[in-house]
């Protein structure tokens, strides 16, 4: 075994069919059979209710996600948005039963921003680099994997003495307290990783109470503390790219989208300052969700090819795309916070978001609402977009009551 992980991990239990023929995996992205809620043994008035109960509870956020950002995360130091922003469509949804659709409403096609469901993402294009033997152990240090990072600057012919003895590469991992840091660290939001990053300082964002402390406060060591913190994810996100040497969008694109037969809608932004030189090429280090703009702009129904990605621990048909181990590393319990494991699987295990799912279940979560929830128990898959934050589990309820 690679990684320590693999000792603590949970038990996933899959329904029998999965291990049989019969097992559905939809085609191309145009092509998604549907069947009745009776046809895979649900209730349909439950399903119904279900449906109600989202289009009831849509956010009551603005639709415009400019707006939106500068009502929340544009109010903290540092806050203006430097990636691009898309208005959202209407209250959206999808139900996956055993691979099938069974319900979907809304706009299921439109293509919105879908926030931090992109940390999911950026996890997998780890996991790729992982699969490939590009990081070897999680539990590696950063540091020995980066190479110097040429940030694009135009100096439109300034004064070459003025910038004279500065440093003309990033290298994020070197100091006491960057150097410790793991991907491991990274991935699970527990790095306290201390810098600034495409104009954004770590302190910057969503800054404790008490400003005496933002800049001086003393380090955690790597592991200890849970932080959810985007500046990091960024960072993550450009370690992916400086070892994948590809940008992340390609790569995604290439060895996952593409094989699950997504559509060609999706998109994956960056920041307009952040781009890098690497092997003569000039690439775009795209950002871990929509905080400051930018991120994953995907559909509802791209969303849910993802979740039955994840749902089947990696495997579409024939190909397990990613590996089985590293699915159920994501699955495991972060120490410093036993309800996530890999960003951004939000795990059940204590029950505190959806008292009405089981243990096992998982969900990836973006700000919005944005839900892609994984039940790998009752081999369900349900998008919600656009709800409240307390409306979660109220689908979820609805959905697993339909279950005959």
């Amino acid at each position: 075994m690679k990684n320590q992980f693999l000792v603590a991990a949970l038990l996933f239990i899959l329904p029998a069919t999965l291990f049989g023929q019969d097992v559905y995996y939809p085609e191309a992205w145009g092509n998604w059979e549907k069947k009745s809620p009776a046809e895979v043994g649900l209730n349909a008035e439950k399903i119904q209710e279900a449906i109600q109960f989202a289009q009831d509870n849509e956010t009551d956020n603005p639709r415009s996600m400019e707006e939106n950002h500068y009502g929340t995360f544009g109010r903290e130091p540092f806050g203006d948005g430097i990636g691009p922003f898309k208005d959202r469509g209407e209250q959206t949804g999808i139900i996956i039963k055993n691979g099938y659709i069974v319900a979907e409403w809304g706009e299921p096609f439109r293509v919105d921003m879908t926030h931090s469901v992109t940390k999911s993402f950026l996890t997998t294009t780890i996991g790729i680099a992982y699969d490939r033997g590009l990081i070897r152990d999680v539990n590696d240090k950063v540091d020995a994997y980066m190479a110097p990072i040429m940030v694009m600057e135009w100096d439109n012919n300034q004064n070459k003495a003025d910038a004279f003895k500065e440093a003309k590469f990033m290298e994020p991992f070197k100091g006491a307290h960057n150097s410790k840091i793991t991907w491991n660290h990274l991935l699970r939001q527990t790095s306290d990783w201390e810098g600034t990053l495409w104009g954004k300082p770590d302190w910057a964002d969503r800054p404790s109470g008490d400003r005496s402390e933002w800049m001086t406060r003393k380090r955690h060591e790597p592991g200890t503390e849970w932080e959810y913190n985007d500046v990091r994810v960024n960072l993550l996100a450009l370690a992916a790219m400086n070892v994948l040497r590809e940008p992340l969008p390609k790569v995604l694109r290439e060895a996952v989208m593409d094989k699950i037969g997504a559509s060609p809608t999706w998109r994956w932004m960056g920041y307009e300052n952040s781009w890098v030189i690497i092997d003569g090429q000039q690439m775009q280090a795209v950002s871990g969700g929509g905080h400051w703009g930018g991120g994953m702009f995907i559909s509802a129904r791209d969303q849910a090819r993802f979740g039955l990605l994840t749902l089947r621990n990696g495997k579409w048909k024939d190909d397990q795309i990613i590996s089985e181990e590293w699915n159920k590393m994501a699955q495991t319990p972060t120490e410093a916070n036993t309800n996530y494991g890999f960003m951004n699987w939000f795990l059940n295990v204590n029950k505190d978001r959806l008292p009405s799912a089981p243990e096992s279940a998982f969900f990836h979560l973006g700000s919005g609402v944005n839900m892609v929830y994984v039940d790998q128990e009752n081999d369900l898959v349900i998008v919600a977009r656009w709800i409240k934050n307390d409306a979660m589990d109220g689908i979820v309820k609805r959905v697993l009551e339909s279950i005959e």
